[in-house]
């Protein structure tokens, strides 16, 4: 956040001895000067939201720049801003959630940060482009964005340029142009003792590099399974086919936010309403129940999804805790071949 908001700054510190109110921000409708005051605003709102812990909906300020603020004065808003932000998403626990409208009406600091870093890489390239001046932010910013709120977009020749197409501000070859877009915050699901915790690109790269996904596991590391199913997803979003809710989940303990597993679909639904599920708890969770738990909240949340009939498992016989697992959970064999079952819940 805080590097975004110095190359921000940075870029339109050279432009700031020209009339924004009176130039176009790109393509726009707000001049330079709406634009720029919309950064600080997004900004003040999201430390809000976060700080404030608020999840109801939007909280009932704005900000507003004095009539006689400066170009030089309008970009020291968007400092300050921007710092609160920052110290929003340092003090903020990884477990707590603010409200966002779309699409699942809520966001953890990570989503905040990535949202925040789009405004205002966005908004800097849209006043760039009507001020005259080229702008190009550091593409780590671009992909940090990207693998967080845009998981649906396949990676393309460069972040920025991704982004640029993603949002509608450019071309890629071989892509049709984007005419509306929205970005995708992670899901999530509740259940008695777990939170499920959909996966993004950017998680689930580091579990499938042995990393910690930015949880604290019990145990001290995710199962094998897990970073197998992780790997997987990163598979699908360079390939441009991941879908946030038909993905994996990590399963969180409420009491002490620690994870315990992961759960998820292996890919979405298929023509005749039918998709299949997966999961992996780390060795010390098991025989707790967690299992059974969030598989029954992630197959009613499935079924409950309009076109879906089905949801299938498929397990060796000679596993019979995760056969016990599935058959608590309400599955039924539906047929066996060398040696693995296949169990299915229908609606």
């Amino acid at each position: 956040m805080e590097e975004a908001v110095a190359d921000c700054v940075a870029a339109l510190g050279t432009v700031t001895d020209r009339d924004w109110g009176k130039v176009r921000a790109g393509r726009l409708e707000w001049d330079c000067r709406e634009t720029a005051a919309h950064i600080a605003d997004d900004l003040i709102a999201y430390a809000g939201r976060l700080a404030g812990r608020s999840t109801a909906g939007h909280l009932p300020f704005t900000i507003s720049l004095d009539e006689d603020t400066d170009n030089a004065g309008v970009l020291k808003t968007i400092e300050a801003t921007g710092a609160l932000l920052a110290a929003a998403i340092r003090t903020t626990p990884r477990a707590v959630r603010a409200f966002h409208s779309y699409p699942f009406r809520h966001a953890n600091r990570e989503g905040f940060a990535a949202m925040g870093v789009a405004e205002v890489l966005l908004h800097t390239h849209d006043i760039a482009e009507g001020t005259g001046i080229t702008y190009e932010p550091p593409a780590e910013l671009a992909s940090f964005v990207l693998t967080r709120i845009f998981p649906q977009v396949r990676p393309g020749p460069t972040p920025w340029q991704t982004l640029l197409w993603a949002t509608g501000r450019g071309a890629l070859p071989g892509r049709e142009p984007v005419t509306g877009w929205k970005w995708s915050n992670n899901p999530l699901l509740h259940s008695e003792r777990l939170v499920l915790e959909g996966v993004t690109p950017a998680t689930a790269a580091g579990l499938s590099l042995a990393g910690d996904g930015g949880y604290e596991w019990a145990g001290g590391a995710a199962a094998d399974g897990t970073r197998e199913g992780a790997g997987i997803m990163v598979r699908q979003y360079e390939e441009g086919v991941f879908h946030p809710e038909w993905g994996m989940y990590v399963l969180v303990r409420r009491d002490d936010d620690r994870a315990v597993g992961a759960m998820g679909f292996h890919g979405v639904p298929d023509g005749e309403g039918r998709v299949e599920i997966g999961y992996d708890l780390v060795a010390g969770a098991r025989g707790h129940g967690y299992a059974t738990e969030a598989l029954r909240t992630l197959s009613a949340w499935a079924l409950a999804r309009d076109g879906v009939r089905t949801v299938a498992a498929v397990v060796e016989r000679e596993n019979a805790p995760s056969r016990k697992v599935l058959a608590r959970a309400g599955f039924t064999e539906a047929g066996e071949e060398e040696g693995r079952v296949c169990y299915e819940l229908r609606r």
